[in-house]
């Protein structure tokens, strides 16, 4: 989410700060609120919008809910994330479908917002829960709009309505009216009007869009907005509501490197929800608006829930079973090896999944790093090997090695470390397949009461041995915090730990070459 990457930066700094107080005095609060304040205006949030965002937390900080509370810090975390959830609109809010199909959505926005590309992204995401969109191509002024609907629209597999070529030719409000007859002779259930859009609000652009609501009713106005607008976001949206009205909003290009906090602002200056955001421009990469979730990410808290339905979208549970039963029977070949690969394509980028977890935002540069192409690379050596090989991996000699490696373009090195990888790995989880505890070479047991060693157990149980009194206490009092958990970036949720360096590296080994 890198649209939203300096100001969790500049949050989470601020929040480290707090964690060395035992208790906040007002000027603490004060100056948290303030760093606070800064960070939303750097990142272009609206003024209204940060004046009663920091108002409320700096209020509630100040209250009885923090003074009283055994971590001052993690409360006032805790505090700013529910104010952030909402600003966000709260609630997620979902489509709302018409009792008597079709189901007309009506897509409004300024020229370049990404209307077309969500347009077909919609379609794919309806098509999946059973559905069956039109997509209607009212876009008839913009050069070649119609032909790019066309062509998003074979992509994501969706019916088309395109009577009009576009290029100036053509009425888009009878466009959009017949459309939505055609929608139903032809029983689709739902359907998807692309309108126009300008470089800047006008009186013309407003006037068709209204239009084109009035003839055709629709259930849903979903007002698509670039998140890398800036300032101008609060205006346009505010031009909109005024002039079309719209029941929601959709955030596009949010994986974009722009400071897009004005995007923030959108629904709490228009009241409107936030329904779907688009974090990518593959026309999977949409996701369902969840305020919470989003308040997550930005404060470095992870998003754990939209990556566990990822992964539940992308494994089948069948197939599942099945390599839990070649686990515990030690049957783990590395023909399922690469079935689990390219399960693990289908959830999408590692990287997005990786950000997903508590604590990633501050290993921006090792997860920059993080070369995805490896598990491109770890599949082609697998699939130049024979079925056989594959099966039975003890059978790859130096020649076949040698083979593999020119096969797949990769070096005979890789190939070993790759099959050394799997059996380390194929171990680790045949341990865990029959309810053991895995071993990690040079780490023991993970998480394994009493897995240290002998020296370290000693060290533990007689603690320091200094003559000095003060000093003694001293050390034994470090030794305890130094074995106790160290919990989340913000001290929140104490057993979940982020991915250090070691970890990212390790897992790209597992993926491919050291």
């Amino acid at each position: 989410m890198a649209t939203f990457g300096t100001l969790s930066d500049r949050l989470t700094e601020t929040f480290r700060n707090l964690r060395t107080k035992g208790k906040l005095s007002p000027a603490d609060v004060d100056g948290t609120v303030r760093e606070i304040r800064r960070a939303l205006l750097d990142a272009d949030v609206a003024l209204v919008v940060v004046k009663d965002f920091t108002a409320k937390v700096r209020e509630r900080a100040l209250g009885d809910e923090v003074s009283r509370a055994l971590n001052p810090a993690q409360q006032v975390v805790q505090i700013v994330n529910e104010e952030l959830v909402g600003i966000l609109g709260g609630e997620q809010r979902r489509l709302q479908f018409a009792k008597n199909p079709p189901t007309v959505i009506m897509l409004a926005g300024l020229q370049g917002s990404g209307k077309t590309t969500f347009a077909g992204k919609l379609a794919r995401l309806l098509e999946k829960d059973g559905h069956t969109p039109l997509l209607i191509a009212a876009d008839l002024q913009r050069p070649n709009a119609v032909n790019q609907l066309q062509v998003v629209a074979e992509r994501a597999g969706a019916a088309i309505y395109a009577p009009e070529p576009g290029n100036g030719v053509g009425d888009p409000v009878k466009v959009a009216r017949d459309g939505v007859e055609y929608a139903r002779r032809q029983q689709h259930d739902t359907v998807i009007i692309d309108t126009a859009g300008r470089l800047g609000v006008d009186a013309e652009l407003m006037k068709q869009a209204a239009d084109i609501r009035a003839a055709t009713n629709p259930d849903e106005v979903l007002f698509v907005i670039d998140a890398m607008i800036g300032q101008d976001a609060v205006n346009t949206a505010t031009a909109f509501q005024e002039g079309v009205d719209f029941t929601g909003v959709v955030l596009s290009k949010l994986d974009g490197d722009a400071r897009g906090g004005a995007a923030l602002s959108v629904a709490s200056v228009t009241g409107r929800p936030i329904i779907y955001a688009s974090t990518g421009e593959g026309l999977d990469e949409l996701e369902p608006f969840h305020p919470d979730r989003m308040a997550s990410r930005i404060l470095d808290l992870g998003d754990i829930l939209t990556l566990i339905e990822q992964a539940q979208e992308a494994f089948d549970e069948a197939e599942a079973m099945k390599v839990a039963e070649k686990l515990a029977t030690e049957q783990f070949t590395l023909e399922d090896f690469l079935d689990q690969l390219q399960q693990m394509k289908k959830m999408g980028s590692m990287k997005k999944m990786l950000g997903m977890l508590p604590g990633m935002g501050q290993m921006k540069q090792q997860l920059d790093n993080f070369d995805e192409r490896e598990i491109d690379r770890t599949e082609a050596i697998i699939r130049s090997m024979t079925p056989g090989e594959r099966r039975n991996p003890k059978v790859l000699n130096g020649a076949r090695r040698l083979r593999i490696a020119r096969g797949s373009g990769m070096t005979v090195t890789d190939v070993n470390q790759l099959v050394q990888r799997f059996d380390q790995a194929a171990k680790m989880m045949k341990t865990v397949a029959r309810g053991g505890v895995p071993t990690v070479p040079g780490m023991g047991a993970m998480g394994k009461p009493g897995a240290s060693s002998k020296r370290g157990k000693q060290q533990k149980a007689k603690g320091s041995r200094s003559g000095n009194p003060a000093k003694r206490a001293a050390e034994n009092s470090g030794a305890v915090e130094a074995a106790a958990p160290t919990g989340s970036g913000f001290g929140l949720g104490g057993a979940s730990k982020a991915p250090t360096a070691a970890d990212l590296a390790e897992l790209q080994k597992m993926l491919g070459k050291g």
